[in-house]
């Protein structure tokens, strides 16, 4: 039996990854600025993935998830236009 995914956990989508952890969390809500987000992240209150992380340029990929104050993000890649199939 799977776990639920808890209500406080939410899909950011973004266009492209890699993207800097200070810009989705701008991004995601997590921080009001750029300056405010590398701010709470060399206070070490961010975690990436359950781990502190103090480096404000991160290179997120999709999948990582981000929590501050008990509030959670997940990158979550934009799915690609769609191709035609190969033959």
């Amino acid at each position: 039996m799977s776990q639920p995914t808890p209500s406080d956990h939410r899909a950011v989508v973004v266009r492209a990854t890699p993207i800097e952890l200070c810009q989705f969390m701008k991004f995601g809500g997590l921080a009001e600025s750029g300056g405010a987000a590398k701010q709470v992240i060399s206070t070490g209150r961010v975690t990436v993935n359950g781990a502190v992380e103090t480096r404000k340029r991160r290179q997120l990929v999709a999948g990582d998830q981000v929590t501050l104050a008990g509030r959670t993000i997940v990158v979550q890649l934009a799915e690609a236009a769609a191709k035609p199939a190969a033959r």
